[in-house]
C-alpha cells in the first residue's frame, strides 16, 4: 500500500514528466542559449511522448492531465518557435508569430471537454521540421530564414484545418517501442549528418501526404 507522499508522485508521474519537459527550455532565455536549441528540441520531444506513455503503462491518465500535456506542449512549442524565429530574425520572426498564433488556436480548442484528441501531432510536427531545418544548414546552403518561414506559416495553416493528419508518422506511432524508435530517429539525425535528409524525408513526406490528401479528395467530389 503506498503512502500519501509515494501514493501522489505515482499518480502525478506523468504529470511530472509534462512539466520537466518544459522546465529546461529556460536555457533559450540566456546568453547564448540558442546553442542548446537542438538538444533542448529533442529532449522536450522525448518528454512530451514519455508522459503519454506513462499515463498509459501505469493506468494514470485523466483529463486533468491531458490538459496539462496540452498546454505545457503549448508553451514549450510557443518558446522553441519564437527562440527560432527571433535568433534569425526579420520575416523567419514575423512568421514565427504566425505560427504561434496557430499554436494558441489549436492549445485552446483543445481545451474543451469535448475536443477529440489522439488524432495526430501537428504541433509536434512543426518542431520536428524547424529541428530538421537546423540540422540541415551544415549540409545544404540554405536560405534558412526563408525555409523556416515558409515552414512556419504552412504549419500556422495545417495545426488547424478541419480535418485530421492520421498519416504522420508521429500518429501512426502507437506502442512504446515504435514511439521510441522514432525518437531514435530524431536522435540520430542530430548525431549522424548522413542519414538527416532520409529520416527528414520520411516526416516530410508523410506531413504532406496527411496535409493534402484530404483537399485533394475534397475537390474530387
Amino acid at each position: 500500500m503506498l503512502k500519501l507522499p509515494e501514493k501522489f508522485i505515482y499518480n502525478n508521474a506523468a504529470n511530472i514528466v509534462s512539466i520537466l519537459g518544459v522546465l529546461p527550455l529556460c536555457l533559450l532565455f540566456t546568453e547564448g542559449g540558442f546553442q542548446y536549441i537542438i538538444p533542448l528540441i529533442i529532449y522536450n520531444n522525448i518528454m512530451d511522448d514519455l508522459d503519454g506513455i506513462l499515463a498509459v503503462k501505469m493506468n494514470i491518465k485523466s483529463g486533468f492531465g491531458a490538459r496539462l500535456d496540452n498546454l505545457c506542449d503549448g508553451i514549450s512549442h510557443t518558446i522553441i518557435v519564437m527562440a527560432v524565429g527571433m535568433h534569425f530574425g526579420g520575416i523567419s520572426a514575423a512568421a514565427a508569430l504566425i505560427a504561434v498564433a496557430g499554436i494558441l488556436v489549436r492549445v485552446v480548442s483543445r481545451l474543451k471537454a469535448d475536443a477529440v484528441t489522439g488524432t495526430g501531432s501537428p504541433t509536434n510536427e512543426l518542431i520536428r521540421h524547424i529541428l530538421f531545418v537546423l540540422l540541415s544548414m551544415p549540409i545544404f546552403d540554405l536560405n534558412v530564414s526563408l525555409l523556416l518561414s515558409a515552414v512556419f506559416i504552412l504549419h500556422a495553416v495545417s495545426m488547424n484545418v478541419p480535418y485530421h493528419m492520421p498519416y504522420l508518422v508521429r500518429s501512426i506511432t502507437k506502442s512504446a517501442t515504435a514511439i521510441g524508435l522514432v525518437n531514435a530517429a530524431l536522435v540520430t539525425a542530430w548525431l549522424f549528418p548522413f542519414a538527416t535528409p532520409f529520416i527528414a524525408a520520411c516526416f516530410i513526406l508523410t506531413y504532406l501526404y496527411s496535409f493534402l490528401k484530404p483537399l485533394m479528395n475534397s475537390k474530387e467530389r
